[in-house]
C-alpha cells in the first residue's frame, strides 16, 4: 500500500514537474515573441525615419519635385547616369510640381557620367521648361559642379567645398620594386600603343604626351560646359577659375561660381515659395547610405591607385 502511494507521489510530482517546464517553455516563447516583436518594431521604425521617403504635399499646396544625389559618380553605383537619368525624367514629367531642385553632395567623379547626367539635365529643361535649381551640400567639386551648371541657379553652404575645374589621372609605378624583387615583365601586345601606361614598365615620355594630350581635351570640355552654363556670372580670370582648385561656398560666390548661400529648405522657399516636396530617385535609406560610402570608398582607391583613368 505503502508503495503504492509512493508511486501516485512520484507519478504526480513528475507530472507537476513536466507541467511546470511546459509553462516555463510557454513563456519564455512568449517572451521571446514579444521581445523580437519590439525589436523589429523598433528597426522599422529607425529605418522609416531614415529610409526611402517621398513626401507630397497635403491639402493640394504646390510642392517641388525633388532629387538628391549624393556619393562618388561612377557607372553601377546610385550616381550614376544609368540611375540618375530615369529618376530626373520621372522628376520633370511631374506637372504637379513648380520645379525641379536637386540637392547634391560628391567630391566627383567619372567625366562621362558627369557629361551624360549633365546634358540629360539640358536637355529636360528644354523639352519640360521646368525652372531647375541645384543645391550643395558639403562637396560640390569637379564632375558634381559638371552637373550642378546644367540647373538654372546655384546655391550652396557658406562652408561648402566647391569648384575643382579640372581632371586628374594617377596610378603608381613598379619599376625598381621590380628589379629588387628579381622579377621580370614580359609583355606581348599586338599595336605599338596597347601597352600604355603599365605601372611594371618605365616611363615613356610618349605616354605622357598623350596622356596630357586627352587630359586637356577632357578639361576643355569641363571648362566650355562652365563657361556656358555660367555664362556672365563668372568674376575671375579663367587661369584662376579653371586650374582644378577648390574654394569655400562663400569664396564660390565672390567668383561668380555660384549664384547665392542656402539650404535645401531656405533656397526652396526662397525660389519656389513652397517647403513642400516629392522626392524621386536615389535612396536616402541607411543601408543604401552606407553601401553607397562603401562603394565611394572603393571607388577612390581603385580610380587613384590601380586604373589611370580620368576623374573629374
Amino acid at each position: 500500500m505503502s508503495e503504492s502511494n509512493n508511486n501516485d507521489v512520484t507519478s504526480a510530482l513528475v507530472s507537476e514537474i513536466l507541467q511546470e517546464q511546459r509553462r516555463s517553455r510557454r513563456w519564455k516563447n512568449i517572451r521571446f515573441v514579444l521581445w523580437f516583436g519590439l525589436f523589429l518594431f523598433v528597426i522599422y521604425n529607425l529605418f522609416d525615419l531614415l529610409g526611402d521617403k517621398k513626401i507630397t504635399s497635403a491639402g493640394g499646396e504646390k510642392y517641388v519635385a525633388l532629387l538628391r544625389l549624393d556619393g562618388m559618380i561612377a557607372p553601377d553605383r546610385e550616381f550614376s547616369a544609368e540611375k540618375i537619368v530615369p529618376a530626373l525624367k520621372e522628376a520633370f514629367e511631374d506637372r504637379k510640381s513648380k520645379g525641379v531642385i536637386i540637392d547634391i553632395n560628391s567630391p566627383g567623379g567619372t567625366p562621362v557620367q558627369s557629361s551624360i547626367i549633365h546634358d540629360a539635365i539640358m536637355g529636360l529643361k528644354k523639352q519640360y521648361h521646368k525652372k531647375v535649381i541645384i543645391v550643395g551640400e558639403d562637396m560640390l567639386t569637379s564632375g558634381a559642379y559638371f552637373i550642378a551648371v546644367a540647373g538654372d541657379k546655384i546655391y550652396v553652404n557658406p562652408n561648402s567645398i566647391t569648384g575643382s575645374i579640372g581632371v586628374v589621372m594617377s596610378g603608381f609605378g613598379f619599376v625598381d620594386a621590380m628589379k629588387k624583387l628579381g622579377v621580370e615583365r614580359r609583355v606581348y601586345s599586338a599595336g605599338t600603343a596597347k601597352d600604355r601606361l603599365d605601372p611594371f614598365l618605365p616611363i615613356n615620355p610618349a605616354d605622357v604626351q598623350k596622356v596630357d594630350s586627352v587630359m586637356k581635351k577632357v578639361h576643355q570640355n569641363f571648362i566650355d560646359a562652365v563657361q556656358e552654363g555660367r555664362k556672365g556670372k563668372l568674376k575671375a580670370a579663367p587661369e584662376v577659375l579653371f586650374n582644378g582648385d577648390f574654394w569655400s561656398g562663400q569664396e564660390a560666390l565672390e567668383l561668380g561660381l555660384v549664384d547665392g548661400l542656402g539650404n535645401l529648405t531656405d533656397v526652396m522657399k526662397k525660389e519656389f515659395a513652397t517647403s513642400e516636396f516629392k522626392e524621386y530617385g536615389q535612396s536616402t535609406s541607411l543601408f543604401r547610405y552606407l553601401g553607397g560610402q562603401m562603394n565611394s570608398a572603393m571607388d577612390m582607391f581603385f580610380t587613384s591607385y590601380t586604373t589611370p583613368r580620368p576623374s573629374a
